[in-house]
């Protein structure tokens, strides 16, 4: 009788902590609109990275249209985006304005892990931290 009480106990222990926040989801650009914020970046200064809050981060807005508003760059703050296999492709349409990071196509790339309630960005295109780097993005309530 008392092995049934523990298996039992397991059982629930194992349903109780198995939460789904934090799971990869494979992203597009209906889960993507909205208002997100970035709080994090994952950094190195030659040794392990590491998590560090980043505060007044830049905020992005994603439009159901496929636009997007940016406060990261002053000269530039409006673009197209989409996401392809994971990947975010941000292309800013100022006139005159070509960012350093983006690629020989015109659009600035990222790797993104979008998972249910917040993503990661991590550069694809443009200058690559040489220890890697990425930054998290929550969605801006």
């Amino acid at each position: 009788m008392k092995f049934k009480y523990y298996y039992l106990l397991i059982l629930l222990l194992f349903i109780a902590c198995n939460d789904t926040k934090g799971e990869l989801v494979t992203a597009d650009e209906n889960l993507i609109v909205g208002k997100w914020v970035k709080i994090e970046a994952y950094i190195s200064v030659g040794g392990p990275q590491y998590w560090v809050d980043v505060e007044n981060g830049e905020e992005i807005d994603f439009f159901e249209n496929g636009t997007f508003f940016s406060n990261r760059f002053k000269e530039c703050t409006t673009g197209n985006f989409s996401i392809e296999e994971n990947i975010l492709l941000l292309e800013y349409t100022c006139n005159g304005f070509n960012p350093v990071s983006e690629n020989e196509k015109g659009f600035i790339t990222y790797k993104l892990d979008f998972l249910s309630d917040y993503f990661i960005l991590t550069p694809i295109s443009g200058p690559i931290c040489i220890e890697g780097c990425s930054y998290k993005y929550q969605r801006k309530k």
